[in-house]
């Protein structure tokens, strides 16, 4: 009897006097095919099938496609991915446990043994989504954000510390800690794993998925990894294979070096626009080139950290000596680094120079072509060069809207006893925030310096802007103080706010009421400055229209500046203390400047910061925890509720109902991202989910956000496509979650009108333009529109993530054929829909869609499935992922 490729395949290498097993690719070569010129992201894929092959859900077959990659540099195969561990945040995570515990419930029910729903691979949930901006400006607004933290999500962290006893192999990361990715890449990251299995050591790929989409990050280490739904997630860390198809891969070649004054985030805000442009949805992204030499590996992971943003499943960096100088520095021991280079080695995975390796296809920047940026003012992919930034800023859409914005005259206010002048245009919050920039330390110490030289001169944050500093670690604290730059930053403003993601998700917390009140009564268009990733409309604050994301040098310019109408190029940010102008060039950093304050950061440093990684504060180790397997839910409970996505499930799934006399719950236009769909931020007195909160005796300044509210299925559900700026077509004219009960013509909230069609036994539909579901890796974004009675999107595209999610929540997504759209369509909202033969599914075929108009007459389109795989297909009929899960752990 012949072995298996996996068997003929392992070895062994030595690494520091260890011996370690592995499963060797030059080994599998022999019998595969030369495949030395595999892109090494799909190294990392291949070891994976030959280390898991067990001809069931890996086979030889497989294993073979993926290697005959090379053939055609595509594959049309479906594949079993097994990440080695799952990383999520606290908004995911939550709702996250409360299926799990809900999973616990159901397999009670039908009963099955409890136990079975525990992780089987190591799961961290780092707690970093919770932390708001509500004090700034002060040496005392660390504390008081965090004691605010602790007051509003006692109930969420003490559920989360039940879950981190009653589930194996799931750790906590406490608040105050940092940001996940920047955890992940500074301490959870190993590049390589290894563990004892049958009294041998056996090493191979770090991999995991996360719940949150910018967990691409870790790419920059050369750690495969990308963003999933909690849901996936969920069902990864269960046992349950990634189901994909092998990916086409876009080389992007680096070459030169940046100019002088040029930094990563405009290196990134570059490279983001260019993929974008070159269409990289669903597709891997590996750089290779001559200019990863001189790239670190801070800039490395801003890059892979914007994946999401440019569309890419991942952004990969292969494994190199820079790879290893990093993890030296961030405190991974000797025994650690000398296992990752020995085996990169040995499995073909080190990037060697000149390094060609076979791609579907090919970009190239030369570096020193990059120009000092900014993005927005509602998308990250719409670079603007610096000295653009006023034009666009004055032609973006909320102008256009309204011809009588340049006579908006500035609206008087007074703030402590001051009086000032609010100006259109404002600059109202400026945050040095987000996993994307505050792990680099150039970025930070450039913003340092510059606040240094601005104090220095004589210049002083306008008083009208909001600053804050979130670093990503305690590690960037450390080094800001050790190259004496905290007191500059903290004079113009930029005083700690947490340690966490705060403005990037929306957590930018009040503006001063006079602010507010003059922005509302001069009906103003003000802007917010980031250095985050994204900058989706309504995300950072709901009364600011417009929003840019910069390097951390630029956001403490702009605060300087205090408008984004002024020029940073061409004119001063102001006069220094004998009135002569002081110009932005005037104050910028050098990069020799920036390298000396860089060496201040030390390997003392990391491993200082993450002794204790797990302990947490005196106030977390406070929290009462209930032990027990199961949880003890609490009916009257705003935060925690059993999930009631199994309530009626069966052992066995019942057929698929074919969709009949679907009604349009709301028809979007393109590039709807997952907050519109699920907002993370604010919510409002007014709203559906407000009006609940307060109708179970919660006061105003108690909701906290949407995020927070996640493991309660009522608020969620009520918050679905309930985002400020969102804009249903089929109520021209209005913003908000709005829409018109058919077949009358009543306007009322989306919320509202899926309640009443549900009583009428109505299912429902939603119809939307290109890039349907991009951005967040929210599952909201598909929990809630199951739970509001949403049985089909049909969309002209979809986000990688989104729609896999939709999947997993039993929703089928359908993308209009090639030309067609609801423009070509005259669609009105007003039609009803048939979808049938769901029995008969393929994965990617085609179903017929039929479109009633409201005079009768009718239309069928044939719609293509993305339901893309055959695993995809039984999730679906199973009518989820979490419901298949169940069901194999009862058989």
């Amino acid at each position: 009897m012949s072995s298996t490729l996996r068997e003929a395949s392992k070895d062994t290498l030595q690494a520091e006097n260890k011996t370690y097993h592995y499963y060797s690719l030059p080994l599998a070569a022999k019998q595969l095919g030369d495949i030395s010129r595999l892109p090494k992201s799909l190294k990392v894929l291949l070891e994976n099938l030959l280390r898991w092959q067990d001809e069931e859900s890996v086979t030889e077959e497989d294993i073979r496609a993926l290697a005959g990659w090379l053939n055609s540099a595509h594959a049309d195969r479906e594949i079993a991915y097994r990440p080695a561990r799952v990383l999520m945040q606290d908004f995911t995570g939550v709702p996250a446990v409360v299926d799990l515990a809900a999973m616990r419930e159901a397999v009670k029910r039908l009963g099955g043994d409890t136990a079975k729903v525990n992780p089987l691979s190591p799961v961290d949930l780092v707690i970093d989504h919770s932390v708001t901006v509500d004090h700034f400006g002060d040496d005392d607004a660390f504390e008081e954000n965090v004691r605010l933290e602790m007051e509003r999500n006692h109930e969420r962290y003490a559920f989360l510390r039940w879950g981190q006893q009653a589930f194996s192999r799931f750790s906590v990361v406490p608040p105050g800690t940092g940001i996940c990715h920047q955890v992940n890449l500074e301490y959870l990251g190993k590049a390589v794993w290894s563990e004892l299995q049958d009294k041998e050591w056996v090493a191979y790929p770090d991999t995991l998925v996360g719940t949150d989409s910018h967990t691409t990050m870790i790419n920059g280490l050369g750690v495969l990894g990308w963003g999933v739904g909690g849901i996936e997630a969920e069902a990864a860390m269960l046992g349950q294979p990634v189901s994909m198809l092998i990916p086409d891969v876009v080389g992007f070649k680096l070459s030169g070096k940046l100019q002088e004054g040029i930094t990563a985030t405009d290196l990134v805000l570059t490279v983001t626009q260019m993929l974008r442009k070159h269409g990289v949805v669903g597709k891997f992204v590996e750089f290779y080139g001559d200019g990863l030499d001189s790239l670190p590996l801070a800039d490395r992971a801003t890059i892979a950290n914007m994946a999401p943003e440019y569309g890419a499943t991942c952004g990969f960096f292969p494994i190199d000596s820079v790879t290893l100088a990093y993890m030296r520095l961030s405190g991974r021991s000797e025994e650690q680094v000398a296992l990752v280079e020995a085996y990169a080695k040995a499995q073909g995975m080190w990037r060697n120079p000149g390094d060609e390796p076979v791609f579907t296809s090919t970009l190239e920047l030369n570096m020193q072509d990059v120009e000092a940026s900014l993005a927005g003012p509602k998308r990250p992919q719409d670079r603007v060069a610096l000295s653009d930034v006023p034009k666009a800023f004055a032609a973006s859409s909320e102008l256009e809207l309204n011809t009588a914005q340049k006579d908006r005259k500035p609206v008087e206010y007074v703030l402590n006893g001051h009086k000032y002048e609010l100006p259109d245009g404002a600059v109202v919050i400026s945050a040095i925030t987000s996993c994307t920039n505050t792990s680099n330390p150039s970025v930070l110490m450039a913003a340092g310096l510059l606040a240094k030289k601005a104090v220095t001169a004589g210049l002083k944050r306008q008083p009208w802007v909001k600053a804050s500093l979130a670093p990503g670690s305690k590690v960037v604290s450390d080094y800001l103080a050790q190259a004496r730059l905290t007191p500059y930053l903290d004079e113009l403003g930029f005083n700690l706010v947490g340690y966490g993601c705060t403005t990037c998700i929306g957590n930018s917390g009040p503006l001063p009421e006079p602010i507010e009140q003059a922005i509302r009564e001069g009906d103003l268009t003000v802007g917010a400055v980031l250095s985050g990733n994204r900058n989706f409309e309504g995300r950072i604050h709901p009364l600011v229209k417009t929003n840019w994301l910069a390097s951390p040098p630029l956001v403490v310019a702009y605060a300087l500046a205090g408008n984004m109408n002024i020029n940073l190029v061409t004119d001063p940010l102001g006069h220094d203390r004998k009135g002569e102008p002081i110009y932005l060039k005037d104050i910028w950093p050098t990069s020799s400047e920036i390298a000396r304050a860089v060496e201040q950061v030390s390997t003392e440093m990391f491993r200082k910061e993450y002794a204790e990684v797990f302990e947490g504060t005196p106030e977390w180790k406070a929290i009462e925890v209930e032990h027990s397997d199961t949880y003890s839910w609490q009916n009257d409970s705003t935060y925690i509720r059993l999930s009631p996505f199994f309530e009626d499930m069966q052992a066995q799934p019942k057929p698929v109902k074919d969709i009949h006399g679907a009604r349009i719950l709301a028809m979007l236009g393109d590039s709807v991202t997952t907050d519109h769909i699920s907002p993370a931020g604010s919510i409002k007195a007014d709203s559906p989910a407000g009006r609940y909160l307060q109708s179970h005796g919660v006061e105003r300044r108690d909701f906290n956000s949407y995020g927070s509210r996640r493991g309660n299925h009522e608020v969620m559900m009520r918050g679905t496509f309930a985002n400020i700026r969102i804009r249903n077509e089929m109520v021209p004219g209005v913003e908000g979650g709005m829409t018109r009960h058919l077949p009358g013509s009543e306007v009322v909230s989306i919320y509202d009108a899926a309640v009443r069609y549900k009583q009428e036994g109505t299912p429902l539909a939603v119809i939307a333009g290109k890039e349907y579901g991009s951005g967040s890796s929210r599952d909201w974004a598909a929990k809630g529109p199951r739970l509001l009675g949403v049985r089909v999107v049909i969309a002209e595209s979809f986000e990688r993530i989104h729609r896999s999610n939709l999947i997993g929540m039993g929703i089928l997504p359908l993308e209009f054929p090639q030309g067609v759209t609801r423009k070509t369509l005259a669609l009105t909202g007003e039609e009803k829909l048939d979808v049938v033969d769901l029995q008969n599914i393929t994965p990617g075929g085609t179903l017929a869609v039929t479109l009633t108009r409201a005079d009768g007459r009718q239309e069928t389109l044939a719609c293509r499935c993305r339901i893309d795989t055959s695993t995809e297909l039984t999730y679906y009929r199973n009518d989820g992922i979490l419901h298949y899960v169940i069901r194999n752990m009862l058989n």
